[in-house]
């Protein structure tokens, strides 16, 4: 039986997109620096697989994944950078302008994980419920007259300094780190924890939406061990049972 395709290193993630065209020049972009894992969240075109302007990478629109969620694309991701800006908010997770975080990209990747660039749509960007999925943020250095860009433009210049310029792969002689825990892994604990907290009366029903972004940004800045994630999965799930054993049926 053919074996299934490893999934790529670092994947180009565009949520909500509206321009068929901004996907095609994405896809074109990802060609010219050889990345080619597109996957597109809830596109408001149904029709974007046939952008003109994809010229030459035809073949990774036709491969592109579409995903109902931002959370479903990321799921086989260690690693997620979010690409916004400083101007008008204030994140919640590390912040770097773009020729500072392929170090972090870089490593990621040397150490086997698996990276996410992720760009929201042309009107408004990421919301805090996407930024709350994102390991750091990501925003590229423009003039303060004019500090928006297109999305074609600005996946080319992300993939300029991110894929462009990786280092080559380590020799097998040297030491190489274990990647960190998937996306998935980590809104599982996320999603344990707060069954946890709402079997606890931990805060009112209201802010269940509130805590579970600022809970997802938390266990992202620990930067947790895959171990770590399987042990505190393991815990509140037995936390989990207790309260529901007191609470009866």
């Amino acid at each position: 039986m053919p074996t299934s395709p490893q999934p790529a290193p670092l994947a180009v993630v565009l949520v909500a997109p509206r321009n068929p065209l901004n996907i095609g020049a994405a896809a074109r972009a990802m060609a010219n620096f050889g990345i080619h894992d597109l996957r597109v969240v809830s596109p408001f075109e149904r029709a974007w697989r046939e952008a003109k302007s994809a010229v030459e990478a035809e073949e990774i629109l036709t491969a592109a994944r579409e995903f109902p969620t931002l959370s479903a694309a990321l799921a086989d991701r260690n690693l997620v950078l979010g690409t916004a800006t400083s101007r008008y908010r204030r994140p919640g997770q590390p912040h770097y302008f773009l020729p500072h975080a392929a170090p972090i990209v870089h490593a990621a990747l040397a150490a086997g994980g698996k990276a996410a660039l992720v760009f929201g749509p042309e009107k408004h960007g990421l919301t805090r419920d996407n930024l709350s999925l994102c390991h750091a943020l990501v925003e590229i250095p423009t003039q303060p007259a004019q500090p928006s860009m297109n999305l074609g433009q600005s996946v080319a210049v992300c993939l300029y300094e991110l894929a462009a310029k990786l280092p080559p792969p380590p020799t097998p002689d040297e030491p190489i780190p274990h990647p960190g825990p998937t996306s998935a892994e980590i809104d599982r604990l996320a999603e344990r924890i707060l069954t946890v907290a709402s079997l606890a009366n931990y805060s009112p029903a209201t802010m269940q939406a509130a805590n579970r972004e600022d809970l997802r940004l938390l266990l992202r800045r620990w930067q947790l061990t895959p171990l770590d994630t399987r042990r505190a999965l393991g815990l509140f799930r037995r936390v989990e049972w207790h309260l529901r054993q007191k609470r009866g049926p």
